[in-house]
């Protein structure tokens, strides 16, 4: 049977896809396999998740939401996927700090992968862990911890499913809150130039989206706390944009019911974090991805050498979103150790006409050390991942002492990461 990833532009290798029911199957299938690699919910653009033998499926485990109410966190199957987990935690009265654009992802595989949400002030969802379980290439069971393990368990949370098979993560939590999510029009792009900060600072959460066709950004979207002063009636005229007179996607002519509630109207965090409804696909699958990070106070910089290739960027573009990320501690995050501002691509799904395009982005960020997300399309060589993650080879030595066989790599890893 053709298995393939989300999108559709990938088709698994694996010759088998296991799908264990408790955690000693697990093992068993973990010990038992010379080559194995753990599935999430597919929505990887790239091969992170294939195999040259087995796939592992761990969406059948036990569906555990435990929660520590003294120690504000809980414990959550590395399964569960995050509209599923806001529904049960908002129920106890408890939410996270960010979420993703979508609420389909994995918990275990966008951690491992350092996904991301906005907000100056947010770190990516992986910053919410506090412990991860997983097991071992001999089939054990180990737990890190970030006050017990440190260095060890900062190089591990996004991990890239080298180190083992995640099967529990312990996540931060707060009390549950309520937001309100407006939609302006017709940015212009000069206002970028002397306000970015401004902008971007201006909520809780803030998304940019364009097509770089023109001086203007066609939509941001502002997320502010219902607890926000600024979150009562929006201005008529925010830095020279108008509000949308009513709902939006951010790509022109999808339709808007897709999308989480807008124009004000207050609702839970897990319903407004995400850009789209848990209830609906998101959109039909016929696109390709790239996103690429460089250091916030690039930004500037960034947005002008994007708009200078944007008649090769356009053709093929359905929609670019531009998003900040608070900077973290974990070593292959592209957020490490610097507030970023990340450039997200969703291409048409034409594979040639695209790679292209997607290495004209990266030699017009090089400059600024753009690092790439790892579950999307990019062409980075290893030497230049090595020059702009400082823990790059702290984290193939980690690799090595959890997996000295190599049971856990695959092609992405032996192209980006190769054994030393």
């Amino acid at each position: 049977m053709r298995r393939t990833n989300w999108a559709g532009n990938l088709t698994f290798g694996a010759g088998r896809v296991l799908r264990p029911s408790s955690l000693a199957e697990l093992q068993r299938a973990v010990a038992g396999a010379d080559r194995l690699r753990a599935l999430g919910s597919a929505h990887s653009f790239n091969d992170i998740a294939d195999s040259p033998g087995v796939q592992v499926d761990v969406s059948g485990l036990p569906a555990t939401v435990e929660v520590d109410g003294a120690a504000r966190t809980v414990r959550v199957a590395a399964g569960i996927r995050y509209a599923e987990l806001g529904r049960r935690l908002h129920t106890l009265g408890y939410a996270l700090h960010n979420l993703g654009s979508l609420p389909h992802i994995s918990v275990a595989g966008s951690c491992a992968t350092a996904t991301h949400g906005s907000g100056v002030r947010n770190g990516n969802l992986a910053t919410a862990v506090a412990a991860l379980e997983l097991v071992t290439a001999d089939g054990d069971v180990v737990t890190l911890d970030r006050r017990a393990d440190g260095d060890r368990f900062r190089g591990a949370v996004v991990g890239l499913g080298a180190l083992g098979v995640v099967t529990s993560l312990t996540l931060d939590i707060e009390p549950a809150f309520e937001m309100r999510q407006y939609v302006y029009e017709g940015l212009p792009l000069d206002v970028l130039d002397d306000h970015f900060d401004d902008v971007v600072s201006s909520a809780y959460s803030v998304s940019l989206f364009t097509d770089w066709r023109g001086p203007r950004i066609g939509q941001v979207w502002v997320k502010h706390r219902a607890d926000d002063p600024a979150a009562g009636t929006p201005p008529p005229d925010w830095f020279e944009a108008k509000p949308a007179d009513g709902p939006r996607h951010p790509v022109r002519g999808m339709p808007a019911g897709n999308c989480t509630e807008q124009l004000g109207v207050p609702g839970p965090w897990h319903e407004r974090l995400p850009h789209f409804r848990s209830g609906f696909v998101p959109s039909s699958g016929e696109e390709l991805q790239s996103e690429f990070f460089v250091a916030r106070r690039h930004a500037r910089a960034a947005v002008r050498a994007l708009y200078g290739i944007r008649d090769r960027v356009s053709p093929v573009l359905h929609v670019s979103e531009i998003r900040t990320v608070a900077a973290d501690e974990l070593w292959l995050s592209p957020a490490y150790r610097q507030d970023v501002v990340a450039f997200h691509f969703t291409w048409t799904r034409d594979d040639a006409a695209v790679r292209p395009v997607i290495a004209l982005v990266e030699e017009a960020l090089a400059g600024l050390g753009a690092r790439p997300h790892w579950a999307k399309l990019f062409a980075t060589p290893p030497a230049t991942l090595a020059e702009r993650y400082p823990r790059f080879a702290d984290f193939q030595a980690l690799a090595r002492e959890f997996d000295p066989a190599g049971k856990f790599r695959n092609a992405f890893i032996d192209r980006h990461l190769p054994a030393a």
